[in-house]
């Protein structure tokens, strides 16, 4: 049975143990109430993953954040195959394909460069709006609402006090009923 305040993050990280930000950032949240947090890179080793289960687990959960650091441009590889396989012509889309309809997308993304290189003209030539644009699409071809992202760039560069700055203002943005602005 979902509950309407149920959020379910979706941490996809390749090397999370190793990872500093992403570890934390889902650390923050694992204690907290009416929050489930789902590591897929722990839970599928193998990278074989059991739809029924994960969609049984969206069914149960009214937001969905999906936590992942920029991979060239997108998602690490298992969440996508996650996302191909968990939201099947039918139950997704398509046809009959509505179980998603009217529960919540929302992105935290972590990225190696500055904030200011994802611009036009910047190293990476485009912003994070228009390189999450994908999860956007997918989000309103499921029929959940896209809320904006919360985005911690230039990693290399985050000191312990602002990791744990990120840490508190993750908490609140994901239990925010409506996210105002994207964190930097």
């Amino acid at each position: 049975m979902q509950e309407q305040n149920a959020i379910l993050v979706i941490v996809a990280h390749p090397e999370l143990e190793a990872s500093r930000i992403n570890k934390r950032l889902a650390a923050a949240l694992e204690h907290q109430e009416n929050i489930t947090v789902h590591k897929l890179y722990e839970v599928y080793p193998e990278g074989k993953i059991d739809i029924l289960r994960e969609q049984q687990l969206l069914l149960e959960h009214q937001r969905v954040v999906l936590q992942f650091p920029l991979f060239w441009y997108s998602s690490p590889p298992l969440l996508k195959a996650w996302m191909d396989e968990t939201f099947q012509r039918g139950w997704a889309h398509g046809t009959g394909g509505d179980k998603l309809h009217g529960k919540e997308l929302m992105l935290a993304v972590s990225s190696g460069s500055p904030d200011y290189m994802y611009q036009a003209g910047g190293v990476h030539n485009f912003s994070y709006s228009e390189l999450l644009r994908p999860f956007q699409q997918t989000a309103n071809r499921l029929g959940m609402a896209y809320l904006p992202p919360y985005i911690v760039s230039g990693i290399r560069e985050v000191t312990d006090d602002q990791l744990e700055q990120y840490a508190d203002g993750y908490i609140t943005y994901v239990r925010s009923a409506a996210p105002a602005a994207m964190i930097r």
